[in-house]
């Protein structure tokens, strides 16, 4: 669904970041219409579940007990990822601390997480692709649906595609491309139960 949104609209309709960023700080947009803008489309976001909520809120404790004075860890804000793009990733690991932040979204970061389960086809298609053309050098989708981790990295920017998905399960174990000692269980960002097959 956001692929295809992302692809009707006319060049000559498509919102920048910088207008869309306007519409925020003026008020004309708040946290309560869960839009964010996707090459110059605005999209609106799924509600967020129970899982979903706590599983975000999981991976943002895990990196964050990791990476504390090392990289800012933050939840469901803004990424201006492009002149059309400013998603709102699950996680984003930003260079440096908060205090960067206050008056800028990153532009930059070292890790985005997106937690997905209807939203997983978006996510890889749409969304991966924003990301590589950013040059993240690491996205990781927490598959809900099927139970994994998919993680991204080797971004293409003038492709806007990532080289390298990495499938793991529980059990497994993934180390951070930004930091070579953050290695976190990928059981830990996963459900408490695996899902009913």
């Amino acid at each position: 669904m956001v692929g295809a949104m992302a692809t009707t609209a006319s060049p000559d309709l498509r919102m920048t970041s910088a207008e869309f960023l306007a519409l925020v700080d003026q008020g004309v947009l708040g946290p309560d219409d869960e839009v964010e803008l996707l090459e110059g489309v605005l999209v609106t976001m799924a509600p967020s579940g129970p899982l979903h909520a706590s599983i975000v809120t999981r991976t943002q404790y895990a990196l964050y007990d990791r990476l504390r004075g090392r990289a800012a860890v933050r939840s469901q804000v803004s990424f201006v990822a492009s002149a059309l793009s400013v998603p709102e990733p699950d996680i984003t690991v930003a260079p440096g601390d908060e205090s960067q932040y206050e008056e800028m979204h990153p532009e930059n970061a070292h890790l985005l997480v997106e937690v997905a389960a209807s939203s997983v086809a978006a996510d890889r298609l749409s969304k991966s692709r924003i990301y590589a053309a950013a040059g993240i050098p690491e996205l990781w989708i927490v598959n809900l649906r099927d139970d994994q981790l998919e993680v991204f990295r080797g971004p293409d920017r003038e492709l806007g595609v990532y080289t390298e998905r990495t499938i793991l399960r529980r059990g497994d174990r993934v180390t951070l491309v930004a930091f070579a000692d953050v290695t976190l269980d990928v059981t830990a960002l996963l459900p408490t139960e695996p899902p009913a097959s």
